[in-house]
């Protein structure tokens, strides 16, 4: 298995790939977590886990030429589109093999390639730039869809209000992911906003809005698709969705944060929900995949994470000779 292939399958296909990238995901996360904890590497990253349902689903139902923006908590987001591991890893490591040569860092990892157009640090500076990528579609007669992917705070923020605004305005071929891990930041949503559904907001700005169980993967596809299809194929360009997906955020706002504000009894009940568990009992018992298949999708998942690590660790680091590389264009005619 590999974390650089992003297929559009359907039926029980659908559900094993859907399987594989969450088992892809959660891997990731963990070998994050434990090479931080015990000083093996160093960098700085904003873990994602708990999250998996979601990516996976934006994985298994956007097409290779639709476009994601996603956040600096957006480990998840990328592997399900397809970066490779050793480019997301590497530019969380400052080094060569990084999806921008280690100069980005944990917030700015992209691969157009990829369909990746910007990882943001910035809460909600991500649907104004997915607004532009909408437009350029459509202006240009694509069946191209854009989906930003963000976090519940980002829809407190005045950037959020005038991209929703705007992409309902003009009917732009976009989809609005909101992965509501009920926290921004440290923040409980009850205490940022008065609307008990994050999707309730969407009617202010004339487009549908859709809440799901972010913790199952099937029903965000099938909300997912429909969005898609919404935006694609609808009438007169048919327009936006919001899509809420409700779920949780196993550990801090950052890795090393203690998680002080959550009730123990919130967390706890978060993770017994596991979205990967729950999901592999569901393949087991409705029997689209045995026991021994899904433990081998699990065995892949950890080896293709140690494999990326080995060749992120034994690469170079970013050169000095970066620094200028990609920042300033050289106008023609002018001397290099």
């Amino acid at each position: 298995m590999s974390g650089a292939v992003t297929e559009r399958v359907s039926g029980t296909g659908a559900e094993r790939r859907l399987y594989e990238l969450m088992v892809l995901m959660k891997a990731a996360d963990d070998r994050l977590s434990k090479g931080i904890g015990t000083g093996e590497f160093m960098c700085v990253y904003w873990p994602s886990r708990g999250q998996e349902a979601i990516a996976a689903a934006m994985g298994v139902s956007l097409r290779p030429d639709d476009q994601l923006v996603t956040t600096y908590r957006g480990l998840h987001d990328l592997i399900g589109k397809g970066v490779p591991l050793e480019e997301i890893y590497g530019e969380m490591m400052g080094r060569s093999v990084g999806a921008s040569r280690g100069k980005g860092g944990s917030m700015h990892i992209a691969n157009p390639g990829k369909g990746v157009m910007l990882s943001t640090g910035i809460v909600g500076a991500g649907p104004p730039v997915a607004v532009g990528l909408a437009m350029a579609a459509k202006l240009k007669g694509l069946d191209r869809v854009t989906v930003v992917s963000f976090g519940d705070g980002a829809t407190n923020t005045g950037s959020f209000h005038e991209a929703a605004n705007m992409a309902a305005l003009w009917d732009l071929p976009l989809v609005f992911v909101c992965q509501n891990n009920q926290y921004a930041e440290m923040t409980p949503t009850s205490d940022t906003m008065k609307i008990e559904h994050v999707a309730d907001r969407a009617a202010g700005y004339g487009m549908p809005g859709v809440r799901v169980d972010g913790n199952d993967p099937l029903a965000v596809k099938a909300a997912l698709d429909e969005a898609l299809h919404r935006a694609r194929f609808g009438p007169d360009g048919g327009g936006p969705t919001f899509l809420e997906c409700v779920t949780f955020r196993f550990r801090g706002h950052y890795f090393g944060d203690r998680m002080p504000y959550i009730p123990n009894e919130q967390l706890a009940a978060a993770m017994a929900a596991d979205p990967v568990p729950r999901f592999r009992a569901r393949l087991a018992e409705s029997g689209l995949c045995g026991e021994d298949e899904l433990d081998r999708i699990d065995a892949e998942a950890r080896a293709a994470v140690e494999i990326a690590l080995q060749t992120v660790m034994s690469a170079d680091s970013a050169s000095i000779d970066e620094l200028d590389r990609d920042v300033y264009a050289t106008p023609i005619g002018f001397p290099v």
